[in-house]
């Protein structure tokens, strides 16, 4: 049942991201083979120009054994997840870095660097993930937020992450996307809360809190994905059967969604946090180098809009 279908970056991406100069992009924990070669992907496919955060004398030895001549890059030497994750973000902070890579840094440190109110990158938005879905061999793309980083959210963090996922489609040229909020059911029932919660984020949306998007739910994810399912259940609305972007009622609805198209589909999975200062890219040990690549490019994408 597993998929052996290779993994593929969408060829869209490079293409949108390459009329732009690298963006400078600080590389936490770059102290690592895989986050080392990720960076090195990224550099190689002229996205970033990247500030390699961590041990140096790994850092140099492991570039060593890539065949990457680091020379002209830039190293900052630290020890330690805490340290690496601080000075990585101190570079976005100060206006030195326009983006940001999990490297071989435990997510917690890198986010509570990150959300220090003092040298931080807050900016009145809460932090939300979006996974960036395609399918080998398809063009359509599938968002599905937040399966990272907001575990149970209420209706307000759920208005932050809506406008986070839109955001990004607009970034990568949907100007309408199309945004489903899931829960188990398409009717608003008091014992199913995810439903009532959707519901009010969808009055909020419409009534002019988020633009450029068609918000609609609650969802079934049946209804949110298929033109057949939404007519049988007499479901008719822009979204319905379309959705662009999934937003999931908590992070084990959002978790086991994208597992299961990485899995099921080989589903390329590219992670990145939006509503801080500068994008940041969420990569995983698990994660294979294709994902990591095409979410280099997404943020780079997204800083130049930023700039």
């Amino acid at each position: 049942m597993l998929s052996t279908t290779p993994f593929e970056v969408p060829p869209y991406l490079l293409e949108f991201a390459k009329g732009n100069p690298p963006v400078r992009m600080a590389v936490a924990g770059a102290d690592n083979a895989v986050a080392l070669e990720s960076a090195k992907q990224a550099t190689d496919a002229g996205l970033i120009e990247p500030v390699l955060v961590g041990d140096s004398s790994t850092i140099k030895s492991l570039a060593e054994t890539l065949s990457w001549d680091i020379s002209n890059i830039e190293i900052i030497n630290t020890a330690g997840d805490d340290s690496a994750s601080a000075a990585a973000v101190k570079l976005a902070h100060d206006g030195d870095a326009t983006a940001l890579m999990k490297g071989h840094v435990h997510t917690d440190a890198l986010m509570k660097a990150v959300v220090n109110k003092q040298t931080g990158l807050r900016i009145g938005r809460r932090l939300s993930h979006i996974f960036h879905m395609t399918i080998p061999g398809r063009d359509r793309v599938l968002m599905i937020t937040d399966g990272a980083v907001n575990v149970a959210p209420d209706e307000e963090t759920l208005m932050h992450i809506t406008r986070n996922a839109v955001d990004l489609a607009h970034a990568l040229g949907n100007t309408e996307p199309k945004v489903a909020l899931l829960s188990g059911t398409e009717s608003v029932i008091a014992s199913m809360p995810s439903s009532v919660t959707a519901a009010e984020v969808v009055k909020r949306a419409k009534s002019g809190e988020v633009e450029g998007a068609h918000v609609e739910g609650p969802f079934a994810f049946d209804n949110a994905v298929s033109p057949d399912a939404a007519k049988l259940k007499g479901i008719d609305n822009a979204v319905a059967g379309n959705a662009d972007i999934l937003v999931v009622p908590n992070i084990e609805t959002g978790n086991a969604l994208f597992k299961m198209m990485v899995y099921f589909m080989s589903g390329l999975a590219a992670g990145i946090v939006l509503g801080a200062k500068v994008p940041i890219v969420l990569t995983s040990r698990a994660d294979p180098p294709e994902a990591r690549l095409a979410a280099a490019a997404i943020a780079a994408i997204v800083a130049h809009r930023k700039s």
